[in-house]
């Protein structure tokens, strides 16, 4: 067995600025860990599991490098990353690089999305694979959703006896079915043998249109729309469905949300990752991850859902709640921060107020996912959780509200609904 992990590469991200100008957003750390080591750990888990590949359009970078040298010491697994010399898709991708995927002979790969968080039942999409269909059918991850929110996303419509899939549409504008595709599959070199027809058709298509600009257009496949879409239906593509967590991390505020699903599957899986209520230690509310590294005032109160990280100072009597404070920020005493991400190397004054506001999906829906949300509605900003960028200065008693601050910022009063550039 191997795994993929598609991370895409410095283009895409773009929701998920002013965050990813100082790391990619793969390595952004969510519930204290980088995003994608939560998929590395899942797939080390896997019995069989002989190498896991990064695959990507970022240029090699020392944070990169840094991190897959530590991740393989961590699970004892080889990791490499293969650079794409441009954006070839989700399926272009692979592929490229088929060969590499394939050599030492494996039998079966899965495909996992960086951009996901989830609970990874990887184990159980294998044995589900041994109970439906052949050794040379391909498995889609899947779970359900609202009948409003599938909309934007593909949509999966199975055999109820069987989970065969019979029908799959990529963002339809009309409702089509509640199970929607989970961005996590498992797949067999046969795979290859269909997206390798879809570059012949695009090949085709290019040499009838010989105006067009070239030969990397045929390269650019999208597992989702050329693949999926013409495997429906033909008894090779089943869905399992998961009740387990899972949801998109698209913007920055989605962040703060899968923390919060990963900080709730700590209990289980890392207890030794939240923080304990200590004598002289700060109050602990429900779950939260502070980096061994960080001074924590005894007056301070975290959580729910908080994540601190590397070299963080608290003064006290500070408040933080639903929110992650990245490595080497610094927060004087009495300051309140909620709903809010704070950048690297930040400081927020004494007294001051940053505070945003949630985009949870709704409570009272237990198929609700998190909205996608534009930044801008009928040309306004869109209440969203507050982000400042790496090395931002707030004053003290002021008070930051839904605001998004770019990197370096020093701020001299409050601001409320702005992108302050």
């Amino acid at each position: 067995l191997k795994a993929v992990i598609l991370i895409g590469g410095p283009q895409k991200g773009t929701r998920f600025r002013p965050l990813s100008f100082e790391v990619p957003k793969p390595l952004f750390p969510v519930a204290g860990v980088p995003m994608v080591q939560h998929h590395i750990e899942a797939c080390a888990k896997v019995p069989g599991m002989k190498e896991i590949l990064l695959m990507g359009f970022y240029q090699p970078n020392e944070a990169l490098s840094r991190f897959l040298v530590s991740a393989q010491q961590e699970f004892k697994i080889p990791i490499r990353y293969l650079q794409e010399y441009a954006a070839l898709g989700t399926g272009g991708g692979i592929y490229h690089f088929r060969d590499q995927i394939l050599s030492g002979g494996a039998e079966a790969f899965f495909v996992l999305n960086a951009d996901v968080c989830s609970e990874f039942p990887l184990q159980e999409m294998l044995e589900f694979r041994q109970q439906h269909g052949d050794m040379h059918s391909f498995v889609i991850l899947g779970t359900t959703a609202n009948r409003t929110q599938a909309l934007n996303y593909g949509c999966i419509v199975a055999n109820a006896d069987t989970q065969e899939v019979q029908h799959y549409v990529e963002k339809p504008s009309t409702f089509v079915s509640e199970i929607i595709n989970c961005g996590i599959y498992l797949f067999t070199p046969a795979i290859f043998q269909h997206i390798g027809e879809v570059f012949q058709k695009n090949q085709q298509e290019l040499a009838l249109e010989e105006s067009s600009n070239g030969w990397q257009r045929a390269e650019v496949i999208r597992l989702e729309q050329d693949v999926f879409t013409a495997l429906a239906g033909s008894g090779k593509l089943y869905v399992y469905k998961t009740d387990g967590f899972w949801s998109q991390i698209k913007s920055a505020g989605s962040a703060i949300y899968a923390s919060r699903l990963y900080l709730n599957q700590y209990s289980k899986s890392h207890p030794e990752r939240l923080a304990q209520n200590k004598p002289g230690g700060p109050v602990i509310r429900g779950n939260v991850y502070i980096h061994p590294t960080a001074s924590i005032d005894s007056t301070a109160v975290l959580g729910p859902n908080v994540s601190i990280g590397e070299g963080v100072t608290v003064g006290a009597g500070v408040r933080v709640r639903e929110s992650i404070v990245l490595h080497g920020a610094s927060l004087h005493d009495h300051t309140c921060v909620l709903n809010t991400i704070v950048g690297w190397d930040s400081t927020i004054g004494r007294w001051a107020r940053v505070e945003g506001t949630p985009s949870d999906p709704n409570p009272n829906d237990p198929y609700a996912k998190i909205d996608s949300e534009t930044l801008f509605r009928d040309g306004r900003l869109t209440p969203s959780i507050t982000i400042l960028g790496c090395s931002v200065t707030i004053p003290a008693e002021v008070v930051i509200l839904n605001s998004i601050v770019l990197p370096h910022k020093e701020l001299s009063r409050s601001y409320k609904n702005q992108i302050i550039l």
